[in-house]
């Protein structure tokens, strides 16, 4: 599959007024793409897009406007999610159902709405943002792992079903970010941190390779095999030595701000049920 030339493509990257989002976004206009962004909370830039991946009418008006505008889209960032942590019994049920929906409807519907055009042009490329917990398991984010364990699953058999049609499908799994998701966590141990220009640097990549998947760094791709090597009891040894359950013991007052977002929106939901 031919590298895509991004001089003029059209790009639509989702959460993105900060973090992940606003820094692809930020790297596809420097490449030379025309950029249209999306995301719940604008914060206050009239450039973003209001869109609730969740709701399909959303989304859908949003890529309307996109194609009004520009006529197509030639690369579709699936970036908006959400990372409640705590222990999964204490967890509420409108928090995990708001979890699922974001991190993987969200991507339902965008790909839904999107390869249909992509498919007719035999042109386009998805990248799904999802994360190295669509791989390990970690205590304390129990509902989030299961949603980009979907996330990965969903982008490798959508991409095999696209196969021969001139569109790919990427997933991108970062460790570590650093942005809100992960406030009043303490960073680093078992898993390295990254910046969101990383994150940006790597499906920028995608896009030039069309690979199936990509870890942020890219040597954490050999999880797999690792995971497989060593023993059970001596893994489960090494990540505990390692703090895998920072999850369960997040600060709640540093973290408060994006907690108190995240459980705005899933009321708001529920309400709206």
């Amino acid at each position: 599959m031919k590298p895509l030339d991004l001089t003029g493509a059209v790009v639509v990257v989702t959460g993105a007024a900060r973090g992940i989002g606003q820094a692809t976004a930020e790297a596809f206009t420097a490449a030379g793409a025309t950029v249209h962004r999306g995301d719940l909370d604008p914060a206050g830039d009239p450039t973003v897009h209001p869109l609730d991946v969740t709701s399909r009418d959303s989304f859908a008006a949003f890529i309307d406007t996109v194609v009004t505008s520009s006529g197509r889209i030639d690369v579709l960032v699936n970036n908006a999610g959400v990372m409640p942590l705590g222990s999964f019994l204490d967890e509420p049920n409108e928090i995990s159902r708001a979890t699922m929906d974001v991190n993987v409807w969200g991507l339902i519907h965008g790909m839904r709405l999107v390869l249909p055009g992509m498919i007719d042009r035999h042109h386009g490329h998805i990248v799904n943002i999802a994360s190295m917990a669509g791989k390990i398991p970690f205590p304390g984010m129990a509902v989030y792992n299961a949603s980009k364990y979907a996330a990965v699953g969903l982008t490798a058999a959508v991409r095999r079903e696209l196969h021969g049609t001139g569109v790919t499908a990427s997933a991108v799994l970062p460790s570590a970010v650093r942005t809100s998701l992960s406030s009043g966590v303490r960073l680093g141990g078992m898993l390295p941190t990254v910046d969101p220009t990383d994150v940006a640097a790597a499906v920028l990549r995608t896009c030039r390779t069309r690979q199936p998947e990509l870890a942020v760094p890219r040597w954490l791709g050999g999880w797999k095999t690792l995971d497989g090597l060593v023993p059970t009891r001596l893994m489960s040894l090494g990540r505990r030595l390692a703090g895998d359950d920072r999850g369960l013991h997040a600060d709640p007052t540093a973290r408060s701000s994006y907690t108190e977002r995240v459980t705005t929106f899933s009321a708001s939901r529920s309400a709206g049920e």
